[in-house]
């Protein structure tokens, strides 16, 4: 498909500059603006090329893009524009995540409202990302803090909820004390810190809504059809954490007589011998029934200490962080020995995960090990490695799993094998105390936020009907602008009677509205969908429109977002899939994780002042010149550092842009009467380009721009040379070729020159609708030359070397010939003459 391009509005005579000479600031406006009027970015829904979803996670509106943006939105421009060019019709939309704290913040600390705050830097950085030139399509775009976009937010909770997948429970949450809010476990640092503000993180008992991800824990292992990192899916599974054990019932008795079953589950009941004490957590509901008087304050006071730590706290195994517990004065009952064991409380044990029990086994488990140690409780051995009989008393760590199973009565003599584990589980359900079982490590999604700028949640509690949903038709519940903001952790929404107060919708009575919002991640968790159909006002996508551009083709985003953001996407993928909206259960068939940049070692930031604004760059060098340098910093996976010496090598880009430039010039208006190029220039010429097809078109569809932008310099530098021995050969054949064939090449990465270059050699049709050249096999094959290799004046070997090498080049690989040396033997080699292209004589 091929556009038509007739640039307007051009400047007067009186303003325009030497047309020969590169000004990348009049070039690049003048076709922003031509592709804006022509509608060239657009990708309509009923093309008749093949689609190409190609997408990058939308950016949160801060205020001004810096240049860790630039690079991150550039590189997925680039391999857009190569997708066009290969006869796709590519769809690159782009949006604002727009609700969060930032935004929040901001209002209270500068006294205005978020809604105004937010949407004057989306105007700001959209103006930005348009000077990129990309090829964002615009018509598309959505901002998530908009009615018409949380309408179909809150739309989509009611969904999940119809389906039993949200539900609100009280539960122990994070809780960020400087930003007032709960945050999810994902959003807690290995530290016990918020991710954003690096405030210690607290505990806190609060009613919390939830979606019941767990229910999609084993789909979410599944990765059909989709080509993901390794790494990526790899932190997936560590996140869901799916262990396969055996749930085992402890009896235990408490101070009053009552004897009470408490389940552990284990993933290793072959070392149930081995248990010499029962651990519980500090929030387990039998603490208190089974804390005896004795122990009773210095319980009471471990259980104020633990309820402050944060869940990273706890589970750090650290060998400096000292373990600790109080014995609660109780027992339990070893159920495959009948062994008292005493039970403990340490917050090394979780109540969210597996039952809050534990059943410890100091002798193979680490954590165990240290806890015995410290409170001087017994280790017992049920593993002795072959060969050599270990001591517990000469233990000084756990020992693995490994040898045969000893202390363990018929099970002695057992392997330590996948068959051992699967006895025991036998045993136990024999026995009617055990059973096997499968547990996992994700917990259900904590969505409520107690802070004022997101998605309400559409959820009205009635003293006659309890939760109520709000009614489709009332949607969207409209988050009001104007709030009071109050440091106590309850969400300013609650000191607005207006919204506070409504009417049940099914009785009619008096009625309060949900206070708290959603969590931004639901936000993204579906705008993808929504890009397909953004403009709908009858429902949150169309179906058949989803299901033509849908799943994205290319995703690209950071690694940092492998356990949230793009987990919670694919949860919401499958769960629509399961109530029939959509026809597919995979968001993202490629994900692409691109490097960062950044400052002093760190990513580049705006919360750590540590920032970069490329919009003087810009200014400066022109955005073609910006893309080019970002690009040729390095493999785009990796980032770069960005320090004093880093803008050096944008001045030679932008150097490099003006050698193009020039070298183009040089040629427009060349007469075909002045052809003078000999045979051996226009083949050399032909091969170069055809070798730099070849190389380019691979490396830019293997994101490999730094040297895809390598190849072009070199082949510039090739046709620079050629121009300047034989000034004929810009009227040659094989010059207009080249010509051609750099400015393709250039294309996805520095579009405006090519444009306007591709203009000027006297092309009609815009650049950006042309395909990707093609090499020829035979053309981009370098020259083989035989090279006979004699030595003492007697043909000893023939090599096929490529054509080219000089003559030191020639010699080592005659040298390094097995045949050669194995006639040269111990022998040493007097004289290596070399007749060029033809023979290397050895003299020995």
């Amino acid at each position: 498909m091929t556009t038509e391009i007739e640039p307007k509005n051009q400047a007067s005579s009186s303003e325009r500059v030497d047309p020969n000479r590169y000004t990348p600031s009049e070039i690049e406006k003048k076709w922003q603006a031509v592709w804006e009027e022509t509608g060239q970015n657009h990708a309509e829904d009923d093309d008749s090329r093949p689609r190409f979803y190609n997408l990058v996670m939308f950016p949160y509106p801060s205020g001004d893009l810096h240049i860790g943006h630039w690079y991150n939105f550039t590189g997925v421009d680039v391999y857009g524009r190569y997708q066009r060019m290969n006869g796709y019709n590519v769809m690159q939309p782009l949006g604002f995540d727009a609700f969060g704290l930032p935004a929040e913040n901001a209002a209270i600390k500068r006294g205005v409202q978020a809604r105004k705050w937010t949407l004057s830097n989306i105007e700001k950085m959209r103006q930005q990302l348009k000077s990129m030139g990309g090829i964002w399509d615009w018509d598309r775009e959505v901002v998530s803090c908009l009615p018409d976009y949380y309408k179909w937010t809150e739309w989509l909770f009611l969904k999940l909820y119809e389906a039993g997948l949200a539900y609100r429970a009280k539960a122990p949450v994070n809780w960020c004390p400087n930003d007032q809010t709960v945050l999810a476990n994902e959003q807690v640092l290995s530290d016990g810190s918020c991710e954003r503000c690096g405030a210690m993180v607290e505990r806190r008992d609060l009613e919390q809504w939830f979606f019941k991800i767990t229910a999609y824990a084993d789909r979410l292992l599944e990765y059909k059809d989709i080509e993901w990192p390794e790494k990526t899916m790899a932190m997936q599974k560590n996140w869901i954490g799916r262990s396969e054990g055996a749930r085992v019932n402890f009896n235990i008795t408490a101070p009053d007589g009552e004897m009470i079953p408490v389940p552990v589950f284990t993933t290793r009941p072959d070392t149930l011998y081995g248990v010499t004490f029962f651990l519980l957590a500090p929030e387990h509901p039998l603490v208190g029934k089974l804390t005896t008087p004795e122990n009773k304050a210095a319980m009471n006071e471990y259980q104020s200490k633990a309820r402050g730590e944060t869940e990273i706290e706890r589970q750090s195994t650290s060998t400096d962080k000292i373990k600790t517990g109080v014995f609660t004065g109780s027992y339990a009952t070893n159920p495959i020995n009948g062994e008292q064991i005493p039970i403990w409380v340490t917050d090394y044990v979780l109540m969210g995960y597996g039952t809050g029990a534990v059943m410890g086994v100091p002798a193979h488990d680490q954590r165990d090990f240290e806890f015995a140690r410290t409170m001087g409780l017994p280790i017992k051995l049920v593993y002795q490695p072959e060969g050599r009989e270990i001591k517990e008393e000469d233990l000084t760590e756990a020992l693995v799993h490994e040898g045969s199973v000893v202390n363990s009565g018929q099970f002695n003599g057992l392997p330590d094998s996948k068959e051992t584990v699967q006895k025991f589980i036998r045993f136990l359900e024999e026995k009617g105390v055990g059973k096997a079982e499968v547990t996992y490590r994700l917990r259900d999604w904590l969505i409520s936020r107690q802070r004022y700028w997101g998605s309400p949640i559409p959820i009205i509690y009635c003293d006659q009907d309890g939760i109520v949903p709000v009614p489709e038709d009332q949607l969207p519940v409209i988050l009001p602008e104007d709030v009071n903001f109050r440091p106590d952790g309850v969400s300013p929404l609650k000191y607005l009677p207006e919204f506070v107060h409504t009417t049940c919708p099914k009785c009619g009575g008096p009625a309060r509205r949900e206070t708290d919002t959603l969590d931004t991640f639901m936000c993204s968790s579906w705008y993808f969908l929504r890009y397909c159909d953004p403009h709908n006002l009858e429902a949150a996508f169309d179906k058949g429109k989803v299901n033509h551009w849908m799943p994205v083709d290319q995703y690209t985003g950071g690694p940092e977002h492998a356990t949230m953001h793009l987990l919670y996407a694919r949860f919401f993928t499958k769960a629509l899939y399961d109530m029939g909206l959509l026809d597919f259960e995979e968001p993202f068939r490629r994900l692409f994780h691109q490097g960062m940049i950044r400052s002093e070692g760190k990513k580049m930031s705006k919360s750590r002042g540590k920032t970069v604004a490329p919009d003087a760059l810009v200014e400066q060098f022109g955005a073609d010149a910006v893309r080019a340098f970002l690009m040729f910093l390095g493999p785009f996976e990796q980032g770069a550092e960005w320090n004093d010496k880093t803008e050096q090598l944008l001045i030679g880009v932008s150097r490099f842009l003006n050698r193009v430039w020039n070298l183009i010039h040089a040629g427009i208006g060349a007469e075909p009467t002045l052809v003078t190029a000999t045979p051996d220039v226009e083949k050399q010429v032909r091969r170069a380009t055809h070798k730099t097809i070849k190389r380019v078109v691979d490396d830019l569809g293997h994101w490999s721009f730094n040297t895809a932008l390598s190849g072009l310099m070199e082949f510039s530098n090739t046709l620079t040379e050629v121009a300047s021995k034989e000034p004929g050969i810009h009227a040659n054949p094989a010059w207009k070729e080249a010509v051609d064939t750099l400015l393709l090449l250039l294309a996805p990465l520095t579009p405006h020159i090519a444009e306007e270059l591709w203009q000027k050699i006297g092309h009609s049709g815009s650049i950006h609708s042309q395909s990707m050249p093609v090499f020829e096999p035979s053309l981009a094959a370098d020259d083989i030359l035989t090279i006979i290799v004699q030595i003492n004046g007697k043909v000893r070997d023939k090599l096929d070397l490529v054509s080219g090498l000089n003559e030191d080049e020639v010699k080592a690989h005659v040298l390094a010939s097995p045949k050669v040396a194995s006639a040269i033997g111990e022998g040493h080699p007097k004289k290596v003459i070399y007749v060029p292209g033809k023979l290397v004589n050895i003299v020995v």
